[in-house]
């Protein structure tokens, strides 16, 4: 029996048994509007303003902010206010145009203003082409897995940004009680990380160093624990759960407490800097120093390692892909199948290889005329491109669906040495080799932050029971609109603040990016041997039978961003293992889900609002000023004060989920 339209099936979370079959929430033979006029122009509205606004929050703040979960409640509320019936694929459509935003503007903002930085020269149509290119490319690579990714692996990965932003459109189209839950808990999330973010009260993250005798231990070993306190992160935990929160938070433990302490205490009594990457004596440098100095890197090499395998492991499904297309091709069926329902109906394998080869033209005519003007360096640049996107496309969709978080940063830098070493290799070094390894990165930079994304789009789009061709149609139209308003962004962004100097935007990743380039196209060396270790750790995982996607994105995410995802995932185990009876578990764990959703609803919408106030000088108006506690907030008190907030929220998770009717 079909579930009704205004709940998820029982089974949309976990595996399926054998001969089990998921029915979405529109069945398959039915059909709500979708690509509508309607959804198409407030898509299309979202995807330009929130391409602005992130990408400005992102350059001035350092904060890039994911799009897809505001963009769904806003969606939920307009079609509510509008009292537009069966809206619910309308509004699936809407957020997948919309989330374009995020995913253009993580892949610009990352790299281009590096160019500027370098106090080189990017023209609009570069940062445009770059974009545009980088994102059509990310859902043409991407297209090819969709079903592996959310079919047949269903209920094996927790896909948590796509679950949170499910329950928002399923629960906003039922109302009544699921409504009641998930507005609660954004209510409840929203507040306490907007008093984190905005007054200060007590701080975001915890430290061991708040309490004495660890603040000894983190001084003389190296050894600290750090906790975000932040309701979101503790509730994407709850929706990654147990297993893959443990191998991910492991990773995150063998960097900081074995590696940083191990590298300190080989290194105190060194009187030089080792490294390419590090500007201190280890014998000066913190804990997080020697993170970010050395460790990170090992897990850029895990990351890296663990994608090839990836790739390996998934050869018959890129096979299989591959087959289908050249019969495609040479039956000549360039249209979709007739045959196939209307939920597995994407754009066809032989359209596919068709658009990626006239985009793999229009790149190599960009690069020619647009960049390097060398017909070599074109063609480099291009299976650079094509070569690395391909690679890692698997490892971003991955990577999104285990924890929600595309660990894209560490990619790019892996594309930018690698792109560096070569286009010197051949001779491409200076000026002209800095700004074009820069606008390679960031083609891939964004192909990488779109397939991770897109991942999330068409699993909803799976649960709900949306259209995927609709749906890659609709993402190509937000991918032209979000490129042209980051180029836009950035370019007057430049002109009025600039990217170097005191009052310059902050333009975190840019400046790393900056910092490595440099010295890179002036002979120096990388760090292999991290690259290495990490790339060991990687296959010795695999070998053992641990994820080591997981586990080198909890060696590269920094540890506070780690440890709240244990907890989330302690609580979802304790809220389903709670009862004998497996039905009561199911719907406490479900209960569990909503809420863990509306705090990560709740804070995303807060987080991005903090970022505007904190922008617009909001703590120097007079009457706000004496209620924000910055100083108290970081101090170790505040510390403290904010692990009992939090020890208190992940309570009130744990008993709201167990009170099930």
């Amino acid at each position: 029996m079909e579930p009704s339209k205004t709940s998820l099936p029982e089974n949309a979370y976990r595996p399926l048994k054998e001969g089990e079959v998921y029915y979405p929430v529109v069945p398959v033979d039915k059909s709500l509007p979708e690509l509508t006029r309607y959804s198409l122009i407030w898509g299309l509205v979202y995807a330009a303003l929130f391409s602005m606004a992130a990408a400005y929050l992102g350059l001035k703040i350092g904060q890039v902010f994911e799009a897809a979960i505001p963009i769904a409640i806003l969606a939920v509320g307009a079609s509510a206010f509008m009292k537009r019936k069966n809206a619910l694929s309308e509004n699936v459509i809407i957020q997948s145009i919309g989330a374009a935003s995020g995913l253009i503007v993580a892949g610009a903002i990352f790299t281009i203003p590096a160019i500027y930085i370098l106090e080189l020269d990017a023209k609009f149509y570069q940062i445009f082409l770059a974009s545009l290119f980088g994102g059509f490319l990310g859902i043409l690579f991407l297209i090819p897995f969709r079903k592996y990714f959310v079919q047949e692996m269903h209920g094996q990965f927790p896909f948590p940004e796509a679950t949170a932003t499910t329950e928002i459109l399923v629960a906003g189209e039922a109302g009544g009680e699921q409504a009641r839950v998930l507005l609660k808990a954004m209510a409840i999330g929203g507040l306490y990380d907007f008093i984190i973010g905005t007054f200060k009260w007590w701080g975001e993250v915890f430290e061991s160093r708040a309490v004495p005798f660890l603040a000894g231990i983190a001084d003389k070993w190296k050894i600290v624990l750090r906790l975000n306190v932040g309701a979101a992160v503790m509730g994407l935990g709850y929706i990654v759960g147990l297993k893959y929160a443990a191998i991910i938070c492991a990773g995150s433990f063998v960097s900081w407490l074995v590696f940083v302490p191990a590298i300190h205490y080989f290194g105190q009594h060194l009187t030089v800097i080792v490294g390419s990457t590090a500007t201190t004596l280890i014998s000066d440098m913190t804990a997080e120093q020697i993170f970010f100095a050395y460790v990170r890197h090992i897990g850029i090499g895990g990351i890296a390692c663990a994608g090839i395998i990836g790739i390996i492991r998934s050869s018959k499904i890129i096979g299989g892909a591959m087959k289908l297309a050249w019969t495609e091709i040479v039956g000549g069926k360039v249209g979709a199948e007739k045959s196939q329902v209307r939920t597995a109906k994407d754009l066809p394998m032989g359209l596919i290889v068709l658009l990626i080869i006239i985009l793999a033209v229009l790149i190599l005519l960009f690069f020619q005329f647009g960049v390097v003007n060398n017909w070599m360096y074109a063609v480099v640049g291009l299976l650079i491109v094509l070569i690395i996107s391909f690679l890692f496309t698997t490892v971003a969709a991955r990577a999104i669906a285990i924890v929600g978080t595309n660990p894209v940063s560490g990619m790019t830098l892996m594309t930018l040495i690698l792109s560096s070493l070569i286009l010197v290799k051949i001779g491409m070094s200076g000026t002209m080799g800095m700004v074009s390894a820069l606008i390679i990165g960031g083609v891939v930079c964004t192909a990488l932050a779109m397939a991770g994304g897109f991942i999330t789009d068409l699993k909803i789009g799976y649960w709900l029971g949306t259209t995927p061709i609709k749906q890659q149609y609709s993402k190509m139209l937000g991918t032209i609109v979000a490129a042209a308003s980051v180029g836009f962004v950035i370019m007057i962004l430049n002109e009025t603040y600039g990217f170097v100097g005191p009052d310059a935007l902050v333009a975190p990743q840019a400046n790393a990016m900056a910092a490595v380039i440099k010295p890179l196209m002036s002979n120096q060396p990388a760090p292999w041997m991290l690259y290495a270790v990490g790339a060991i750790f990687a296959a010795v995982l695999q070998m053992i039978g641990v994820p080591p996607l997981a586990f080198a994105l909890g060696m590269y995410i920094p540890l506070e961003l780690n440890t709240p995802l244990l907890v989330g995932g302690i609580i979802a185990h304790l809220v389903s293992t709670a009862s004998g009876d497996e039905k009561l578990n199911n719907k406490r764990r479900e209960k569990g889900t909503l809420i863990a959703s509306g705090f990560i609803a709740g804070g995303a919408i807060m987080g991005v609002f903090s970022a505007f106030l904190k922008y617009f000088n909001f703590e120097k108006i007079s009457f706000v000023a004496p209620i924000i506690t910055e100083h108290w907030g970081e101090s170790h008190a505040g510390q403290l004060l904010a692990l009992a907030a939090f020890a208190l929220l992940c309570t009130y998770c744990y008993r709201a989920a167990k009170k099930v009717k």
